[in-house]
């Protein structure tokens, strides 16, 4: 056999070789596309698409074996209402009676700091906001013009002037 006739035969028993390789990638490909669709024919998942899990009925009852009684274990959950109104506080009863803060937003009071700990500037102050009671007090968010911050004070530590 002649070089020539040799590499000719090399090449086409190569190209034979990769024929049935190539056949046989597409036959599995085939077999893929059957089990699921390509990425792209896919549904994306995200939060918007999504859908929410049903929710799963409660166990009815476990059974033992034959020997022993059946345990029944039922899962009890409270009925939940539905209303179109979102809920409201009670009111309080008129019996008894609600206090109120004794000094608005914008008045200017006079401010003694308590005699322990910390000495603060006393002085005519701006209530700023009114703030909830801590105790028998209300509290009150106060700022002075002399300075940049605000502080908190009771309504026992202020006066009206």
């Amino acid at each position: 056999m002649s070089r020539q006739s040799a590499k000719a035969a090399r090449r086409s028993s190569k190209t034979a070789r990769r024929s049935v390789k190539k056949s046989a990638k597409s036959t599995r490909k085939g077999v893929r596309a059957a089990k699921k669709p390509s990425k792209s024919a896919r549904n994306r998942v995200g939060k918007a698409t999504r859908a929410a899990p049903a929710p799963r009925p409660a166990p009815k009852a476990v059974l033992k074996s034959a020997s022993k009684p059946a345990v029944a274990a039922v899962a009890v959950q409270p009925k939940m209402i539905r209303t179109l109104s979102p809920p409201v506080q009670p009111l309080a009863p008129p019996d008894i009676p609600v206090r109120k803060h004794r000094y608005q937003v914008g008045e200017m009071v006079y401010y003694t700091s308590p005699s322990f700990g910390r000495t603060a500037a006393s002085g005519n102050y701006t209530v700023v906001k009114l703030l909830p009671s801590e105790g028998d007090d209300y509290q009150y968010r106060i700022k002075s013009s002399g300075e940049a911050f605000e502080r908190v004070a009771k309504e026992s530590q202020l006066e009206k002037l």
